[in-house]
């Protein structure tokens, strides 16, 4: 098992894990997510384990259900034990994010999983990572290659 800076939520079931560094929007798209329907798996740092080419995150038993809202504080928050990763999320600044990026995977403890970068400033940062978890992703080289033959 490995401790990893990032916060987690579950979508139906299927585990976003938000990368950023401190003070990038973590804790604050994992709310409006929350606010949309997601269930908190962790804020702040998620356990990731790893068996049968999947990765599980569970939050650390001491932050377990809690949630730092900035300018409230901490709060308790309704949340699930664990989940199997299905995506990962970056957050980068929007000048930093191509529109149609090459890479589209990245690697956690080992396991390949689908990757995506978002704005947590943008006002359709949650519509992103949603519809990354249910449309998936086609890399640049796929889009390129069909337009040469179109």
């Amino acid at each position: 098992m490995i401790q990893i800076h990032a916060n987690c939520v579950a979508i139906d079931g299927r585990g976003v894990l938000i990368r950023g560094p401190s003070g990038a929007g973590k804790s604050d798209l994992t709310l409006r997510l929350i606010d949309q329907g997601a269930a908190l798996v962790a804020d702040d740092y998620c356990e990731v384990s790893t068996g049968d080419d999947a990765a599980t995150a569970t939050p650390p038993h001491r932050i377990a259900g809690l949630l730092e809202v900035r300018g409230i504080g901490i709060v308790a928050v309704p949340h699930l034990a664990r989940c199997q990763l299905a995506l990962v999320v970056d957050l980068i600044p929007h000048d930093g994010i191509p529109r149609i990026p090459e890479r589209t995977m990245t690697s956690i403890a080992g396991i390949e999983l689908p990757w995506i970068a978002v704005d947590p400033t943008a006002v359709s940062a949650c519509e992103r990572v949603r519809a990354a978890l249910r449309y998936g992703r086609i890399g640049a080289d796929r889009v390129l290659s069909e337009a040469r033959r179109a």
